[in-house]
C-alpha cells in the first residue's frame, strides 16, 4: 500500500488491518464514500500534532478576549448596570 492511498468504504472495512499497519508505518489513507473523501486514517503523531494543546481548550482559551469590553473601570461599569436594574 502506498502513502495517501484511497479506499472505498467497503474496501477499507475489509482491508482495515493493513490500513492500520500503514498508518503505524507513517502513511495516511483516505476513506471515500460514493467517491468523495469521508474520513482519514493517519499516523498517531500526525493526529496529535493537529490537536490543540490541553491548556488551550475550554474557557481558558477565551482568557483575555474580552479585554476592554467592560470599559476602563470594570467595577464602575458593573455598579452602573446594577443601578440600571434597580431603577427598572
Amino acid at each position: 500500500m502506498s502513502a495517501n492511498a484511497s479506499y472505498g468504504l467497503e474496501q477499507a472495512r475489509i482491508q482495515l488491518p493493513a490500513i492500520v499497519a500503514d498508518a503505524q508505518a507513517g502513511h495516511a489513507s483516505i476513506i471515500t464514500r460514493h467517491g468523495k473523501p469521508y474520513a482519514a486514517i493517519v499516523p498517531i503523531q500526525d493526529f496529535q500534532k493537529s490537536q490543540p494543546a490541553a491548556d488551550a481548550s475550554g474557557l481558558l482559551a477565551l482568557r483575555g478576549t474580552g479585554r476592554g469590553l467592560w470599559g476602563a473601570d470594570v467595577g464602575q461599569t458593573i455598579a452602573e448596570l446594577r443601578d440600571e436594574w434597580d431603577n427598572a
